[in-house]
């Protein structure tokens, strides 16, 4: 028995970076489930290193900070008469270029583009996409497990905004669809954008410790989830934040570290 059911759909994956991100694992999955997968990259650069990994799937440049840009996507798929059964939204940008300040610190600049990328833009490729979507089509953003993760930067408040932003969506939408939209909300990850943060490294050491097993969140365990929220299977999910943390929200007390860090 075929449990996601996805042979045959197409589907926009986003944000594909390299092998570690969590949007190559999901379209790895669909293409391994016979889905058609199409993607969608910022710039040439990006183009070329995500059909280094998918050969012969098409790709598409989209500057989500960018109207035009996206408007040209949504056209693109109109225009050839692509129904689209998922779109998986990966996209996050923050400027830590100048390390991690304290949160009163942070510049407005840095936080509206921030905010312009990592959420807003889901409400805007969703607009785009719309006439494109199937009627039960699914959308899945990527979000974090703990929004008030304090250590996170200014990237914390957006990814609140983005997950109170799933639930607004899911509701606009149904009023001409039975479109789903959902957030699978990760634990720290071994990922090349993580490694850019400030101090990332020691907190996912940490928070490997927290995990009730022991052992690091794997990215493909997060992709998993992604493709079952694409998948007809979790049809009765919507305007949801789905936790993959290994356990760890509940363990921040585990008495063996809290033993050594008192010591």
């Amino acid at each position: 028995m075929d449990f996601l059911n996805i042979a045959g759909k197409n589907f926009l994956v986003t944000g594909v970076a390299n092998k570690k991100s969590v949007a190559f694992f999901v379209a790895r999955g669909l293409l391994e489930n016979g889905a058609q997968v199409f993607f969608s990259v910022q710039s040439p650069e990006h183009r070329d290193r995500v059909q280094a990994l998918f050969p012969g799937r098409t790709v598409f440049i989209c500057d989500v900070e960018k109207a035009d840009s996206i408007r040209g996507l949504g056209e693109s798929f109109e225009q050839n008469n692509i129904r689209l059964a998922g779109l998986v939204h990966s996209i996050a940008f923050a400027n830590y270029s100048e390390g991690l300040k304290p949160f009163h610190e942070t510049k407005a600049e840095d936080f509206l583009q921030a905010t312009h990328i990592s959420c807003f833009s889901l409400v805007t490729l969703a607009n785009a996409l719309k006439h494109s979507l199937e009627e039960n089509a699914s959308i899945v953003t990527i979000s974090i497990s703990n929004t008030r993760a304090t250590a996170y930067g200014y990237m914390g408040p957006i990814k609140a905004a983005l997950d109170a932003t799933v639930a607004y969506l899911a509701k606009s939408l149904s009023e001409f669809s039975n479109i789903r939209v959902n957030a699978v909300c990760s634990g720290p990850l071994k990922t090349s954008a993580s490694a850019g943060i400030p101090g990332y490294v020691n907190n996912y050491l940490f928070a490997e410790q927290l995990t009730l097993r022991k052992a690091a969140l794997k990215t493909e365990e997060v992709a998993n989830t992604v493709l079952f929220l694409l998948s007809p299977a979790s049809s009765g999910i919507n305007a949801a934040g789905i936790v993959v943390d290994a356990g760890m929200s509940c363990n921040y007390f585990d008495q063996d570290i809290v033993n050594r860090a008192m010591r």
